[in-house]
């Protein structure tokens, strides 16, 4: 996956905390980059719908239940050959030990003040996802002479999750609090736009990080932007 300007976008899985105002905050400095990205992923989204027939009832309509949270699924790759190149910033360890190690550290750690599995955000590229590790499974390929593995794959599967005040702003597409993707058109700013969104202009040099935008002054007519959510 790459950014605008043509420079590689490595996948990284934040660490996430819910506050006492019901918002996400994800933790910066506690996240994973892969040297790897996924070669595909799925997006799974489900409707359950109650189609239990009552006495006497000639026809069974689907009647709506509930919206199931998203699922996505990928696996990762990890490489301890040295073959394949660390991208600049990523400090991900040499080891493929080391590297699971620091995966897990984010996403299957257990946070013992809450009594559950810690949050995380997943971005890469148009993903952006907030959920929960639901599963892993890790298969050793490639081993040292000391029996030290030197590649693996592992495939993940992540649930998400929507915190009330999430829920509440769904209702609301247009919220600022939400994740929002706009196809530019003639005329379009990246300061219009972020007032259009965010209801303030001067939130465009973040956009313009976030889309790996330099020349943000000109944007082309059919260009895709992506507009993280606040806070």
């Amino acid at each position: 996956m790459a950014t605008a300007n043509g420079t590689k976008q490595s996948m990284t899985i934040t660490r996430c905390s819910i506050g006492s105002d019901g918002k996400v905050y994800v933790e910066d400095k506690r996240n994973y980059k892969l040297v790897i990205n996924p070669s595909e992923f799925s997006h799974e989204r489900r409707i359950c719908y109650n189609t239990r027939p009552t006495l006497g009832q000639t026809g069974n309509p689907a009647r709506f239940s509930a919206v199931q949270p998203d699922k996505i699924s990928f696996s990762l790759t990890f490489d301890g050959t040295g073959v394949v190149p660390v991208p600049p910033g990523n400090d991900a360890p040499a080891e493929v030990a080391g590297q699971i190690e620091a995966l897990s550290r984010i996403i299957y750690d257990y946070d013992g003040a809450k009594h559950e599995p810690y949050h995380v955000q997943i971005l890469w590229g148009t993903l952006i996802f907030y959920g929960r590790l639901q599963k892993i499974s890790t298969q050793y390929t490639l081993f040292k002479p000391s029996g030290a593995p030197l590649r693996a794959k592992s495939d993940l599967g992540f649930v998400g999750f929507v915190t009330a005040r999430q829920g509440q702003l769904t209702a609301n597409r247009s919220s600022p609090d939400l994740s929002h993707s706009v196809e530019v058109r003639a005329g379009d700013t990246l300061p219009l736009l972020c007032l259009r969104i965010y209801g303030d202009s001067r939130y465009y040099p973040q956009v313009a990080r976030f889309n790996g935008l330099r020349e943000f002054r000109r944007l082309e007519p059919g260009q895709r932007l992506h507009f993280p959510p606040l806070g």
